[in-house]
């Protein structure tokens, strides 16, 4: 099964879109963007979630550290 959560890889401005199950969120530009959209959709332990998580996470053009 494919991760709910995808991260795209960073535009020129260093945002990335994100989608959850399909549907697109917005533009994150840092991890705590990231952890509002997860508060938003009501993730379970949004704030703690492991955001390397593989099977929750895709990450494409880099991972977590990458928002330039």
């Amino acid at each position: 099964m494919d991760p709910r959560i995808v991260i795209h890889a960073p535009d020129e401005q260093g945002g990335r879109r994100v989608h959850v199950d399909g549907a697109i969120l917005g533009m994150a530009y840092s991890e705590t963007d990231l952890r509002e959209f997860l508060r938003r959709v009501e993730l379970p332990d949004w704030d703690e979630v492991d955001i390397e998580d593989s099977g929750l996470f895709r990450w494409e053009g880099g991972g977590p550290e990458s928002w330039v």
